[in-house]
């Protein structure tokens, strides 16, 4: 009870420092200039009921936040483009192209102009239908991959985007805004003298001699990029590169600090759709600044909040036409890790063994089927502008947001991670040398040559040389 006190009485201050939240601008053009630009929100109810699974448990019970699934349509610059970011641990394999078909077929445009992206929040759903057709294929039960409860989201997007786009907005004008989030990330890996990991400091780290260890490589800023009918925000797009986690296995499905912070935001900017992207965070958590304890869940919710209101506060509008936005894509194939064999994955498939779905090794394998299939997995950049946004998949450590910012330092970078989840941590090549639970078996499902693979394409969809 006292944390939910809390809570309102957070939310309360927000609404009252905000400069923008004491009224809602009336001066909100509704004219469509044929070829201009527009945007379409959506927002649906992400949350699993009772009794379904989660990625780790069963959900017992309901928290007063659920989890969402929200996005935008940008309509006049060519096919429509559209950007989704869901409260769930990961969406995998076929789960991502089913997930962007449906998407694509609603927005009336091709998946590859879909980006979908969780937050990795872990009290929360799994989402991969190649791992579901695999073990229901070989009779077994597909547990946390069931996929009923993710179709019914599915559908409920597409229904939600067919509504919303007849009530798109003109976009006048693009936000930019950043700010310094302090005292919420600080880097997993530390390394010893020999340059080798000598601890993990995970999510949640009780031991205070690994907090009190330097915060290490991180990108401590939160980057806003909004969209403006006027002098009206329509929605505003946030990105912060960390492990979402507070604490969890609860059986509660929910947000996490994260979530929470969305939420003091949308109080304090009631009349725009805020959706949160989680940057390139795989080797990123807030260890250092939690040792596990629930009351961090909120402490670590303000501190993110502050900083989002900050480069809110901070951002500057520029005006924005339909010819100011691009959309670029480069198909790679991620090598997969040596690990990975596929004759004992299957081996373990066929001999029923319970591990191989609680390990995760159904998804594995059919990460490692689709690679020899010679699938490959888009890295998409929209360009507003000067801005640049890129769409990584996986969990990608936070050295690939650092190295896009630094290459393009004359525009405004900002990165979404956690696309398609099958690859996992994808580590820097230095990093597969050094140890460390993210770059060993089974964390990473991708080979060290995935760096020069990635980076090859963030170069290219940065407009750069090679």
């Amino acid at each position: 009870m006292n944390m939910f006190r809390s809570l309102f009485v957070v939310a309360c201050g927000l609404l009252m420092v905000s400069p923008r939240a004491a009224a809602v601008e009336p001066s909100v053009s509704t004219n469509v200039v044929p070829g201009s630009l527009r945007i379409a929100t959506f927002d649906v109810d992400a949350t699993p009921p009772i009794g379904s699974m989660m990625a780790y448990d069963p959900v017992t019970n309901r928290w007063d936040l659920g989890l969402r699934a929200r996005g935008i349509v940008l309509l006049g610059a060519g096919e429509p483009i559209v950007l989704c970011a869901v409260d769930w641990i990961g969406i995998a394999n076929e789960g991502q192209d089913i997930f962007r078909d449906a998407l694509a077929r609603a927005a009336g445009t091709s998946p590859q102009r879909v980006a979908v992206h969780s937050l990795h929040q872990h009290d929360a759903p799994d989402c991969d239908f190649s791992a579901e057709r695999i073990l229901k294929e070989a009779g077994l039960d597909p547990r946390q991959y069931d996929g009923q409860f993710q179709r019914q989201v599915i559908s409920n997007l597409v229904t939600a985007i067919r509504e919303a786009l007849p009530r798109a907005q003109p976009v006048t004008h693009l936000g930019l805004g950043e700010a310094k989030v302090e005292k919420v990330a600080s880097n997993r890996r530390i390394l010893g003298p020999d340059g080798k990991v000598r601890d993990t400091r995970w999510t949640a780290t009780t031991d205070p001699k690994v907090r009190a260890e330097p915060e290490g490589v991180i990108d401590p800023i939160v980057s806003l990029v909004s969209f403006w009918n006027g002098e009206h925000t329509v929605a505003i797009l946030s990105y912060y590169a960390t492990h979402p986690q507070s604490y969890y296995r609860t059986g509660i499905p929910n947000p996490d600090f994260p979530g929470i912070a969305r939420f003091f935001r949308q109080l304090a900017v009631p009349m725009a759709l805020p959706i949160h992207f989680n940057g390139a965070g795989g080797n990123i958590g807030a260890g250092k600044y939690n040792d596990g304890s629930p009351e961090n869940r909120l402490l670590l919710a303000e501190r993110l909040a502050d900083g989002l209101r900050r480069a809110w506060e901070n951002t500057q509008r520029q005006p924005m036409a339909a010819s100011d936005v691009n959309w670029r894509v480069e198909s790679v194939a991620l090598p997969p890790a040596k690990y990975l064999v596929r004759e004992t994955l299957e081996a373990q498939l066929q001999a029923r063994d319970p591990k191989f779905v609680i390990d995760g090794n159904v998804s594995k394998l059919a990460w490692l089927r689709r690679c020899q299939a010679g699938h490959k997995i888009d890295v998409a950049c929209l360009s507003l502008g000067r801005a640049q946004i890129l769409h990584l998949p996986g969990e990608p450590f936070v050295e690939y947001q650092l190295a896009a910012k630094a290459a393009r330092p004359d525009l405004f970078v900002a990165v979404a991670g956690y696309g398609d989840y099958a690859p996992g941590y994808i580590g820097t090549a230095i990093a597969y040398d050094q140890g460390g639970y993210e770059t060993t078996p089974p964390a990473s499902n991708v080979a060290p040559e995935v760096e020069s693979v990635l980076m090859s394409a963030i170069r290219k969809l940065l407009q750069l040389p090679p």
